[in-house]
C-alpha cells in the first residue's frame, strides 16, 4: 500500500474546504522548478510480479534530480486540492517542504503528522 504525504493547505490533509492548491498553481510551481518536471505518467516493474505498472494522470510531476528516481519514483501527485507522494524519502521530503512554502501550504503525513521544518 504505502504511506501518503500531503503538501496541503488543509487542516487535518482530509478535511474539505480549506484553501484548495489549485492546477494553476501546481503547473506553476513545476514550470519555475528546475528540479521537477511534468511527466503525466508514471511506470514501475514492481519485484514481486511481471511485467509493467503503468498510473497517467494529467498532473502528475518528478523530482528529475532526484538521485534515485529511476527506482524510487519520486513522483508528485496533484490530487483533489493538494500534492501527494507516496512513501517520501529525506530527499523528496525536503523538496515537498520547499514546495510547501511556495504554496503557503504545509507537508502532513496520513496520520495527520507535520513534517515541517
Amino acid at each position: 500500500m504505502g504511506y501518503d504525504v500531503h503538501i496541503t493547505r488543509r487542516t487535518p490533509w482530509w478535511a474539505d474546504g480549506g484553501d484548495p492548491i489549485t492546477t494553476q498553481e501546481w503547473a506553476r510551481v513545476v514550470a519555475a522548478d528546475p528540479d521537477l518536471d511534468m511527466v503525466q505518467v508514471a511506470r514501475a516493474s514492481p519485484r514481486d510480479r511481471q511485467g509493467v505498472l503503468e498510473y497517467r494522470h494529467e498532473w502528475l510531476a518528478q523530482m528529475a534530480t532526484h538521485p534515485e528516481r529511476d527506482t524510487h519514483g519520486a513522483w508528485l501527485d496533484w490530487q483533489e486540492g493538494q500534492i501527494v507522494v507516496k512513501n517520501p524519502d529525506e530527499i523528496l521530503l525536503e523538496k515537498m517542504r520547499a514546495i510547501a512554502r511556495v504554496l503557503g501550504a504545509r507537508v502532513q503525513g496520513d496520520d495527520d503528522e507535520y513534517y515541517d521544518e
